[in-house]
């Protein structure tokens, strides 16, 4: 396939997909979902192809989410587009999970949401310095979703929660110190990599790869999430948004201020709920468990006016300027939160 919303081709050993919506940042719609869905299973059949090499086309994006015009359309419409693209997005995200073969997402520039879900996942995530790496849900009335509640648990200490509950962007040195790539290596090299991995003898493993990957890698420079881990800590360890938002004000420092400045203009309904699934994802014993109860959120989200209004403000009228409901994070009652936390059905099938 060489036109289309995705790009899908063999280069020696190497099975290629390659994200073709670039005026769109390469976000992703339910065909695209498909079709790197069909390409994954068909490079997984090949003996020929050693590696799979996942990128954006264009400079700006590997893929700045999902379309998210096109799932307000679908929950206006109520046509079932919006749930049949989170469970597919969702069995992508656990297909790249658990794939069989070297993975590489190299994840150039804008990186968000879906972007982090097509890449995260995977065995070899590759960042440079035009990456920007974010889960910005909660600035749309929305919550991180594709997986985000198995990998950010995982980041050292709270640095996790600081992204989920802040959706700020961060720089490669971020991201790999957040545990979300591995390594940095230039964009002006990338084409070198596809070139080297295509070049891999046929049966290579993980090892391999990962060697091939060091020998281009560069230093990714200081880490302003471990620089800022000791107040990250303190502020987000607690298990209420009330508390965190206490603690940031008793916190000294620009990087605290900004990011109580920031959580203030976030939906109070998406802060609670996405704490929630944060904790809960702490606990979970697999990441199945947390696409699960990501999807019965997202579901719910269909009836959630602070999803509409953060589309709207964001990528209809473009105002930026969201008005929640509850505009508070104390308004928010812990049945509203509940309502979010049932059971998706069907249950989501892997």
């Amino acid at each position: 396939m060489q036109d289309g919303e995705v790009i899908i081709e063999q280069r020696g050993t190497a099975g290629i997909i390659r994200l073709n919506r670039p005026r769109a940042l390469n976000s992703l719609t339910l065909p695209m979902i498909r079709a790197i869905t069909e390409a994954l299973d068909g490079f997984a059949a090949d003996a020929a192809v050693a590696s799979v090499v996942v990128a954006g086309e264009g400079e700006r994006g590997f893929c700045a989410g999902g379309d998210i015009r096109a799932l307000h359309e679908s929950a206006h419409a109520g046509d079932g587009l919006a749930s049949a693209f989170w469970r597919e997005e969702f069995r992508l995200n656990h297909q790249i999970a658990v794939y069989p073969k070297p993975y590489v997402a190299l994840m150039d520039g804008i990186t968000m949401g879906g972007g982090v879900g097509l890449s995260s996942h995977g065995r070899h995530r590759i960042v440079t310095e035009r990456t920007r790496l974010a889960m910005p849900e909660t600035g749309i009335g929305y919550v991180p979703d594709v997986g985000a509640t198995w990998l950010l648990p995982k980041a050292p200490g709270e640095a996790g929660t600081w992204l989920g509950l802040t959706g700020l962007d961060i720089g490669a040195a971020d991201a790999i110190h957040a545990g979300l790539a591995d390594r940095q290596i230039a964009a002006a090299r990338l084409g070198s990599v596809i070139e080297a991995l295509s070049a891999l003898p046929r049966g290579s493993a993980s090892s391999d790869v990962d060697a091939l990957l060091q020998g281009l890698a560069e230093p990714a420079g200081e880490s302003r999430l471990k620089q800022n881990a000791a107040m990250i800590d303190r502020a987000f360890r607690f298990d209420s948004v009330e508390e965190i938002l206490a603690a940031l004000a008793g916190e000294e420092g620009d990087f605290a201020a900004e990011t109580r400045r920031v959580l203030s203009t976030r939906s109070p309904t998406s802060l609670k709920l996405a704490l929630a699934l944060l904790r809960a994802g702490r606990r979970s014993a697999s990441l199945a468990e947390c696409l699960g109860r990501e999807l019965g959120a997202c579901l719910q989200m269909l009836d959630n006016p602070d999803f509409f209004e953060g589309i709207r403000a964001a990528v209809i009228d473009k105002d930026r300027n969201p008005k929640w409901s509850p505009a508070s994070v104390e308004a928010v009652e812990p049945a509203m939160v509940e309502r979010f936390l049932k059971p998706a059905e069907p249950p989501l099938s892997l």
